[in-house]
């Protein structure tokens, strides 16, 4: 088959879930496997706490729930598909943390949103997409909503 590992990267939005959807679809059509990962963005967190820094630990933990939560709910999804994913969490600038995942679990094909929760900053793709098209080792599908 022509992929053996995807890499599919969720911020929990409806564009992300849908890139995760039709992953499972091309894991589960060229038996490959499936790494979903979730990206704690330190630019957001760093936003959040500019003005509460003493809740820093407390905003960095409700971020690490939420990237949980929609792990969770991706992985269940998964499962109904009758697909065993592994997932993720990590934390930095999101672009350099998915190309930096995919390179070292030797990721075939990275399965992205076209735009995110960070919105459209640009006119046609998201700017984490954009960065990730630009430095990853591999083929990247981006997936219009």
């Amino acid at each position: 088959m022509v992929f053996h590992h995807l890499l599919a990267p969720t911020d929990g939005s409806a564009n992300s879930v849908q890139a995760a959807q039709l992953a499972f679809r091309i894991a589960h059509l060229c038996g490959a496997s499936l790494t979903l990962v979730y990206v704690v963005d330190t630019a957001v967190l760093g936003e959040l706490v500019r003005f509460a820094a003493d809740q820093r630990a407390e905003m960095r933990g409700e971020l690490y729930e939420k990237g949980r939560k929609t792990l969770d709910h991706l992985e269940s999804l998964a499962r109904r598909s009758n697909l065993m994913v592994r997932c993720e969490i990590c934390e930095g600038e999101p672009f350099e943390e998915i190309v930096a995942l995919a390179s070292r679990l030797g990721t075939d094909l990275i399965v992205m949103g076209h735009v995110g929760q960070r919105g459209p900053r640009r006119i046609l793709i998201g700017s984490v997409t954009e960065r990730v098209i630009e430095f990853a080792h591999c083929p990247v599908l981006v997936v219009k909503r």
